[in-house]
């Protein structure tokens, strides 16, 4: 499978989501990237909206349901909303959606924090695997990808993906 252009990918998902917006009539939306692969994304999509709000960022580590599975020692770093997500519309961006269970923590996160208007989903890719009924509202692109086969995010800048077994 060739790799992805990260750079056509952001641009098709840019322009998805002015449509999506427009469709459904949200304005002035807060955009909150997950760390670190989407606030990546975040960063490079709100520059190719003109959107020039502060970024919101999650770390979800504490939210995160593997941690007793998998073993892994967190390194947290703060998560920083710089507006209240109270009856706001809120774009959370990701890179990859495989599983849900990423953007199940985040949802759990946002909503410490307050009771957003709507959460609307933009990611990058989207791959097979989902173990939770969670979809994205606006993509990038879909992947099939076999079980040894990842998706690997490089940036900031420049910004690149590849599939990696």
């Amino acid at each position: 499978m060739n790799n992805p252009n990260a750079q056509q990918l952001l641009e098709k998902l840019a322009k998805d989501l002015c449509i999506y917006m427009d469709k459904n009539n949200i304005r002035k939306p807060i955009f909150i990237g997950i760390r670190t692969g989407g606030v990546w994304v975040a960063k490079h999509l709100m520059a190719l909206l003109n959107n020039k709000n502060e970024l919101g960022i999650l770390d979800i580590t504490f939210y995160r349901d593997d941690f007793s599975r998998t073993g892994i020692q967190p390194t947290v770093k703060p998560s920083q909303l710089p507006l209240s997500v109270d009856d706001r519309h809120i774009i959370l961006v990701d890179d990859v959606l495989h599983t849900g269970r990423t953007v199940r923590a985040a949802l759990n996160e946002i909503f410490d924090y307050g009771r957003p208007a709507s959460v609307s989903l933009a990611m990058l890719v989207q791959r097979d695997g989902r173990e939770l009924p969670i979809q994205a509202d606006v993509v990038g692109d879909s992947l099939t990808l076999n079980t040894t086969q990842h998706v690997k995010l490089s940036g900031p800048d420049p910004l690149t993906l590849e599939i990696v077994d």
